[in-house]
């Protein structure tokens, strides 16, 4: 049964891109407010309002997930998606005001455009007005404008990643979904085949690859910079869950990182997963979390082989 993310009700997703800083928004609206969890397996985070996601916390819906580029600078595009929120009245009510709740990650994609041209608040108050509940763009788009994989030699050598959406459902009317900005260190493998499909290339001007854990399984050393690679992924269900089970739904999923991923959760990564569950279908949260996984690495290869060529970094479109 072919579905998307945006079947799910009350979701739709925008994209604010600026093409020529090569970095951008991508938002996950869900005004009326779903469950939220979060795994953080990553070294090299940056987020902002992640603490509303924890069980002991007060709020119990999330209302807009934001993944931006720009690193630390673009978490300010949050301030865009709240903007937008509150003038429709969303938000968690506090009597004198309703608080949108927007936990936002960032990746870094300074080295890829300009370093001074970042995600701001208008970026991602753009991004909610391009918010769709129909087909939604993926490659180099949104968050994933700047974003590449395999730096094992830095980005001289790296590839173009991007984002990727890929969703399924079940018979008895659960939908699972993941939205996925692949911004990695590593190499980004096809689990079943094994081959790379994006990653660390040989040379400048080559499109042969290194196989970057082969590499650093050999001992080979190279001054590799943290803080340049996070993978930030978004399961959208229907399912009904609460905050405990959702983040276990994201844990689980976060498994389909290392499978895509090659190596993936290094020291080098910032990777992040949230989960947004619309509470529609009761199921086991484990079923979920399965099907989440293998709809994270979908997405992950979407978010790769839909990625096009910017600033000479070259992507497996050029392969063809």
């Amino acid at each position: 049964m072919a579905v998307s993310i945006t079947d799910i009700k009350g979701v739709s997703v925008g994209h604010a891109s600026d093409f020529e800083g090569l970095t951008g928004v991508t938002v996950i609206l869900t005004p009326s407010g779903m469950t939220g969890g979060i795994d953080i397996s990553g070294f090299a985070t940056s987020s902002r309002q992640i603490d509303a996601l924890s069980t002991s916390h007060i709020v119990s819906k999330v209302h807009a997930v934001c993944i931006t580029g720009g690193s630390a600078y673009g978490l300010d595009a949050a301030s865009g998606v709240m903007d937008y929120l509150e003038e429709r009245n969303c938000g968690f009510d506090v009597g004198v005001a309703r608080i949108p709740i927007v936990p936002t990650a960032a990746i870094f994609d300074l080295k890829v455009g300009s370093a001074k041209r970042r995600p701001d608040k208008n970026m991602g108050y753009r991004a909610c007005q391009q918010a769709t509940d129909g087909k939604v763009a993926e490659g180099s788009v949104g968050v994933g404008t700047g974003a590449t994989v395999g730096k094992f030699y830095g980005t001289e050598r790296a590839m173009k990643g991007g984002v990727g959406i890929a969703a399924n459902a079940l018979n008895g009317g659960l939908i699972v979904g993941a939205l996925v900005v692949v911004n990695a260190f590593g190499d980004i493998k096809d689990p079943t085949s094994g081959k790379i499909l994006a990653g660390a290339r040989k040379g400048k001007k080559s499109m042969e690859f290194v196989d970057t854990s082969k590499l650093m399984r050999k001992g080979v050393q190279r001054p590799i910079s943290a803080f340049q690679n996070t993978t930030i992924g978004v399961i959208v269900t229907n399912a009904k869950l609460n905050k405990q089970s959702a983040s276990a739904v994201a844990n689980i999923a976060s498994k389909g990182l290392t499978k895509a991923i090659s190596p993936g959760h290094t020291i080098y990564d910032g990777d992040i997963v949230f989960t947004l569950a619309s509470g529609e279908i009761e199921v086991d949260y484990y079923t979920v979390g399965l099907m989440a996984e293998e709809m994270l690495i979908h997405a992950i290869i979407r978010g790769v082989t839909t990625a096009k060529e910017v600033k000479g970094i070259p992507s497996f479109l050029s392969l063809r």
